[in-house]
């Protein structure tokens, strides 16, 4: 049985559609983003902090809903439509509630990013053709884990700004994923 024909059980938190896999675009990630920071976007709001037309904005943000992944919030009417997560972030969510399912889909996208990326390296200008991916092991203490994550986020913060004001981009400016996961590698 296919699984948009099986009936979702009541511990899968993915409607049947969800379950397959979503087309990765770098716009989608985006409005993930955007909706984990601020909750609740419009397509023109997302298109004003994202730099993106509205209509781009908008059919993505369908793609999304129609995958699950997404939900239209609750308004007045009229023609806007605001969206939001159909999951709680997870410094908004309760201790009872399951574990952050949108961190395991953006990680999951971010892994798909990558192998995009590998796969069409070729096809990009030549001075985008190398990438800056590396990883090391470190032995830091907890708090030295958080510290070091804070330090990493301070750095991103001023191109963090470019999202939301795109007349700061300076010219030939593209988006690039900034990825980073601090673990402890557990049993080691």
């Amino acid at each position: 049985m296919s699984d948009e024909n099986r009936p979702a059980s009541s511990t899968d938190p993915l409607p049947p559609r969800a379950r397959q896999p979503l087309p990765d675009h770098p716009v989608r990630i985006a409005l993930l983003d955007l909706l984990a920071e601020v909750g609740t976007v419009t397509s023109t709001q997302a298109a004003a902090r994202l730099g993106h037309s509205s209509g781009l904005c908008s059919f993505h943000l369908r793609q999304l809903a129609r995958h699950g992944l997404i939900e239209e919030a609750p308004h007045n009417g009229g023609r806007a439509r605001p969206w939001r997560l159909r999951w709680t972030p997870a410094d908004h969510r309760s201790e009872r509630e399951t574990p952050d399912e949108f961190a395991t889909l953006a990680r999951g996208l971010e892994d798909e990013s990558y192998q995009q990326w590998l796969a069409q390296r070729e096809q990009a200008p030549s001075a985008w053709q190398h990438d800056e991916s590396f990883s090391a092991v470190v032995h830091l203490t907890p708090s030295e884990m958080a510290e070091l994550a804070e330090s990493i986020r301070r750095l991103l913060t001023d191109y963090r700004e470019r999202d939301q004001r795109p007349a700061l981009r300076p010219a030939g400016t593209v988006p690039v994923a900034a990825v980073t996961r601090l673990f402890p590698l557990l049993g080691r």
